[in-house]
């Protein structure tokens, strides 16, 4: 056996103890759906143009269509591990209505879909209860611009590191990439790094990783970030942003040494864009050539 304690930190009321396995995951590139929840209503955004108190985004698409649409036909179609994104903070008019449309997609495919959007360890049960694989949380984390590890203890403890995934979503600042939270807009003092995705595992099953800077504009992938991800590779990752066609995913693929699963949102036809989703899928069936 290789197995070794990271560290040990001071939990809530026991330690929590961190422990890393010497031999990485077996990982394979996948593709994850997304169902983006804003104003009650399932969209494609520009990521960046999220504002607390305004309830306005740029919008790329609206669907005609409630979340729960999207959920049954991730699931016709067996895929796993899409993520369901409250966008709505929680002072927004808005939040209840997007709550309650997340929650019928959750119903709609219990056990297949993530959700993330004000999570804490007060309330991620009641989401894993009523239908996610797992919960995802970033500001709950990171606070003050720094890892808050008492309260990702809290949230390990509560759920267990399995069902637990970190949203590492980043924007560039200065030619570094540091962590984001609040729906993306406030930059943490938190670098987004091998070493940050070495000490955050131990206490995740998964990581979520948009590219902020590129999420929504559909014009190519955050190379260096995509690079990054794929020379660490050791727990499943998903990249988020600015996939636009599959020469794209091609170079993620490549980029990503056919480990980082990818969502696309606005590029694909199913909201809006030009590729088709027939292609996404057909490439994902495809040996890679590396």
């Amino acid at each position: 056996m290789c197995m070794k304690v990271k560290n040990i930190r001071k939990g809530i009321g026991r330690e929590y103890k961190c422990t890393k396995s010497c031999a990485e995951m077996e990982l394979k590139m996948e593709f994850r759906p997304c169902i983006d929840i804003h104003n009650g209503k399932v969209k494609q955004i520009v990521g960046g143009s999220l504002k607390d108190g305004q309830d306005a985004v740029s919008e790329n698409f609206v669907s005609g269509q409630g979340a729960a649409y999207y959920a049954e036909f991730y699931k016709k179609n067996n895929l796993k591990g899409g993520h369901v994104i409250l966008l709505n903070a929680k002072g927004s008019e808005y939040y209840e209505k997007t709550r309650q449309q997340a929650l019928s997609a959750l119903r709609a495919y219990p056990g297949g879909l993530q959700i993330g959007g004000g999570i804490h360890d007060g309330n991620a049960e009641e989401y894993l209860e009523a239908g996610a694989s797992h919960v995802i949380v970033t500001s709950y984390v990171f606070r003050d611009g720094r890892i808050e590890y008492r309260n990702l203890e809290k949230l390990a403890n509560a759920v267990g590191k399995n069902k637990l995934v970190l949203d590492l979503s980043c924007r560039s600042k200065n030619g570094t990439y540091y962590i984001v939270t609040d729906r993306w807009q406030n930059y943490t003092r938190t670098e987004l790094s091998e070493n940050l995705l070495d000490e955050l595992s131990c206490y995740c099953g998964e990581f979520l990783i948009h590219a902020v800077d590129v999420e929504g504009k559909a014009n190519g992938i955050e190379e260096r970030v995509v690079s990054l991800l794929g020379n660490w590779g050791k727990i499943p990752v998903t990249y988020a942003g600015g996939v636009h066609d599959l020469a794209d995913l091609e170079k993620l693929r490549k980029l990503g040494n056919d480990k980082i699963n990818v969502t696309i949102g606005s590029a694909l036809d199913l909201f809006g864009g030009k590729l088709k989703w027939e292609d996404v899928i057909s490439f994902f069936k495809q040996s890679p050539v590396l």
